[in-house]
């Protein structure tokens, strides 16, 4: 059988472009012992793919030119050679942007479908929110009553963060690039948002949504925002830098404001990390968020386009702000 998969065609200079795609039929060899076949439903976009799409040494391997771009998949078993994996098992993987894949069935892990929507296994229990988890409770440890600001906050992790903050008892406060998206996370209990396009003066705003000051900060976004964070800083804040979203299209290193000043006077904790430094704990934060959904503390939101064509255009989104939570792709 073939299948229609997309390739990395080039890689852009700046804010990618439609023409870094190529739709290509390829087909699908026949699975084999340990092996299954997969029908993609969901295919996760996130802002991370930006770097993979550079040759530039990161904390992963770049996509090459001429080969499929490779994702967070939810996908259904249609073909079992896998006595783990029974036809119908609703399973999360790394795979290819493709209709249909084989993979060895180790290397996916098959997801509770019954217990949540399936695509929420690629946001709010998925690496999204085992972002938030592990970026929120293991380096930020907010405690009750401290205030906690969060940069994208709209965004597949950083409305997680904000809720998980919420959690542990802390004042929430958010960014946000439109006054859809401050109402929605005032919805989903943030205390106070901030639509960073339209107000003036941003430190202004922090300092007066923050009068107590900032205790910790969780970095989606990194820029001008991030640098008036900084001047609202409590003695031993805590800051996990997570992403830097406005800087990813940068053609030119940015020029801001040296930080390192501000958090010595501070004594601030800055530190950056990867959702993989915590593999060996996941489980352990797919149950906890799981835990928190079925009770109700935390919810989920997607922003979901649908038809496998539409994939470029879905991740294109991202650097727009057209999403509101988790971007999805339902293909079938």
């Amino acid at each position: 059988m073939n299948t229609q998969t997309i390739l990395l065609a080039s890689r852009p200079n700046g804010t990618p472009t439609a023409e870094q795609f190529r739709f290509e039929s390829r087909e699908v060899p026949a699975p084999t012992a340990n092996q299954v076949l997969l029908k993609t439903l969901y295919v996760s976009v996130d802002p991370y793919m930006r770097g993979r799409m550079s040759a530039a040494k990161s904390y992963v391997a770049p996509f090459e030119v001429g080969q499929p771009i490779a994702g967070g998949v939810v996908a259904e078993v249609v073909e079992s050679h896998s006595d783990k994996l029974p036809v119908g098992s609703v399973v999360v993987g790394n795979l290819p942007w493709q209709q249909f894949n084989v993979a060895d069935a180790q290397t996916v892990n098959q997801v509770p479908a019954d217990k949540a929507p399936a695509s929420y296994f690629l946001g709010l229990l998925g690496m999204p929110g085992l972002t938030a988890y592990f970026g929120l409770l293991d380096i930020c440890q907010p405690k009750a009553g401290e205030t906690v600001v969060v940069s994208g906050a709209a965004g597949a992790v950083g409305m997680i963060v904000g809720q998980l903050a919420k959690i542990q008892g802390a004042r929430v406060i958010g960014t946000a690039g439109s006054d859809e998206k401050v109402a929605y996370l005032k919805e989903l209990g943030f205390d106070e948002a901030i639509n960073y396009k339209t107000t003036p003066d941003i430190a202004q705003a922090l300092a007066a949504a923050a009068p107590n000051g900032i205790d910790c900060y969780f970095d989606n976004v990194g820029g001008a925002i991030t640098d008036a964070v900084y001047d609202q800083l409590n003695k031993h804040a805590r800051i996990a830098l997570c992403g830097q979203i406005s800087t990813y299209n940068a053609t030119e290193a940015p020029v801001g404001p040296r930080p390192e000043g501000k958090l010595l006077k501070t004594s601030t904790k800055l530190q950056g990390f990867i959702v993989s430094d915590y593999l060996d704990r996941w489980p352990e934060g797919v149950k906890q968020l799981t835990e928190w959904y079925t009770q109700g503390k935390l919810k989920g939101e997607e922003t979901v386009t649908e038809g496998f064509d539409q994939i470029p255009a879905a991740f294109l989104g991202l650097f727009k702000g057209e999403n509101t939570g988790k971007a999805v792709v339902k293909v079938a």
